[in-house]
């Protein structure tokens, strides 16, 4: 299909789990996809220091978008799709930076929608539950507990009984770029598993 042909895609964060999956999407539907990513190898491990998760989930949501902007108004036309999560929109009891940043992404996606509506560039962010990425695996692995165990612990969360793939996301990525989404901004895409519907 081509449902994106002729469309730009920016992946910030595409060498790995969601953001591969998406380019790998977006580039089958037809979209010239560009991956940034400033994943360092030796930085592998799930950070609580606030700085770093603000640097990144939150300055550098920012920063792609005002330099993204210019681009969008000069093509008289754009979509600006943010990942937040599920802690976007809920909390648990652990890794307050990650919360906070999340939260920041959901509400700067309302904000640069009712920006910029006026000149045919929509914003939205979508919202993941657990999906197996390098991250979660990551994650599941300071937990103390066997690996298998962690994510069968994880995967019970969610109603459906099971974490997600970076596809699920993806899909929905590609439907926010497309213009089946013309008129979709400001709003929140949670696709997760119904972690959110408790």
């Amino acid at each position: 299909m081509e449902r994106l042909k002729g469309k730009v895609a920016v992946i910030t964060g595409g060498s790995v789990g969601i953001g591969a999956a998406t380019a790998t999407r977006m580039a089958e539907e037809g979209a010239a996809v560009a991956i940034l990513d400033c994943r360092d190898p030796d930085g592998e491990a799930l950070a609580e220091e606030w700085d770093l998760v603000q640097n990144v989930n939150v300055k550098g949501v920012f920063f792609c978008t005002k330099h993204a902007i210019p681009n969008m108004k000069k093509a008289g036309v754009g979509s600006i799709i943010n990942l937040s999560s599920i802690y976007g929109l809920v909390s648990a009891p652990d890794i307050p930076p990650y919360h906070a940043s999340k939260g920041a992404v959901r509400l700067m996606s309302k904000t640069d929608a009712l920006l910029y509506a006026t000149e045919n560039i929509r914003c939205n962010s979508i919202h993941p539950g657990f999906i197996w990425t390098p991250l979660v695996e990551t994650h599941l692995q300071t937990t103390g507990m066997d690996l298998e165990e962690a994510k069968k612990a994880t995967a019970v969360l969610h109603p459906v009984g099971h974490m997600g793939e970076p596809d699920d996301i993806a899909w929905g990525a590609v439907y926010l770029a497309s213009d089946e989404s013309k008129f979709v901004t400001g709003s929140e895409l949670v696709i997760d598993g119904g972690y959110t519907a408790h």
